[in-house]
């Protein structure tokens, strides 16, 4: 079960603790959505998902290869990064619908711009900088 939001994260540990959580509840088929600034703790958090997963290799931003894939875990882990997509057919072209088809985890960042792939029942997370640290809050209810 997720956590109940919005969570206040003070640190990089407390964002990785949440992630940690995250991880444990997801389930096969699950689209999670991470909005925020640059620094707002994605990555971060998206590490804390994947230990929760149980993977202990390193978890880097997508930002280049603009999808990561992480095997081998309790389930399949797809990252994307949409940051340096300008097109949608870019991620199309790239397999979006076979990765959403896989029946893994599906992380992404920068959802925002290309709102329009995402299937109707992500979460979207959003993270935000706050004068003690960071906050999380659940946008599902907002009609994102």
């Amino acid at each position: 079960m997720f956590p109940s939001f919005p969570v206040k994260l003070p640190d990089a540990a407390a964002t990785i603790a949440l992630g940690h959580e995250i991880g444990r509840a997801a389930r096969a088929g699950e689209v999670i959505a991470l909005v925020g600034d640059l620094g707002a703790g994605k990555t971060t958090l998206t590490q804390g998902i994947m230990e929760g997963l149980g993977y202990k290799q390193e978890v880097t931003s997508p930002t280049f290869s603009l999808v990561q894939e992480y095997l081998g875990g309790r389930l399949e882990v797809f990252h994307f990064d949409f940051y340096r997509v300008e097109e949608e057919h870019e991620l199309l072209d790239l397999g979006w619908d076979d990765y959403l088809e896989r029946g893994g985890l599906v992380i992404v960042e920068w959802p925002s711009l290309h709102p329009g792939l995402l299937p109707k029942k992500t979460r979207w997370l959003e993270l935000r900088h706050t004068g003690e640290g960071r906050i999380i809050d659940d946008l599902r209810n907002e009609g994102v």
